[in-house]
């Protein structure tokens, strides 16, 4: 192994939407990756690897990941409304990076912006759809919170989590009703 390679610490978590694949490195967390089962954690596990390499990867829920998983489980529970942790932005880039970064920071906890405003919050007003593509190459969901983006009609829009994900966290927040199941 390269002793320049660059320690990513991961861990599987149990979530009320699924296990969730967590991703920490020095400069904080990383990565989430939603429905971490078998085949999706293997192929998470590969493209961290290839796309922050080199990399030494080692599964631990005790070191760097510690807090996040702490107030993962603080935000499921309702007992947290902002995360507060060190991110590592190096999985994005440019435009993507300015819309996540803004999404993280000005669109709170029980709140939704539209796809259009979010775009023309960073100075893009015409840039919806790329806006809609950012949040689907988004490394690290709930926590820099692209359920959050709607449609301008008020629809929810689409989700890389899927659907129900995205329902059950705007349920969650308060901003739809509970499912009745």
């Amino acid at each position: 192994m390269d002793s320049d390679a660059q320690l990513v610490e991961w861990a599987l978590v149990g979530s009320d939407i699924g296990p969730l694949l967590l991703a920490a490195t020095g400069e904080g967390l990383v990565s989430v990756v939603f429905h971490a089962d078998g085949t999706v954690r293997a192929g998470a596990l590969r493209r961290l690897a290839s796309r922050l390499g080199p990399v030494r990867l080692v599964e631990s829920a005790s070191g760097r990941l510690a807090e996040p998983i702490r107030r993962l489980d603080a935000y499921f529970t309702g007992g947290l409304r902002e995360f507060g942790l060190p991110l590592d932005w190096s999985l994005t880039t440019g435009f993507n990076r300015q819309v996540l970064r803004e999404l993280a920071s000005g669109v709170p906890y029980g709140a939704v912006v539209g796809y259009g405003e979010l775009a023309a919050r960073v100075g893009q007003p015409g840039a919806a759809q790329a806006v809609g593509a950012a949040m689907g190459a988004n490394p690290l969901p709930v926590v820099v919170p692209c359920h959050r983006v709607v449609e301008r009609d008020g629809r929810i829009g689409g989700f890389g989590g899927g659907l129900e994900t995205k329902r059950r966290l705007l349920a969650l927040e308060g901003v739809l009703p509970q499912p009745l199941f």
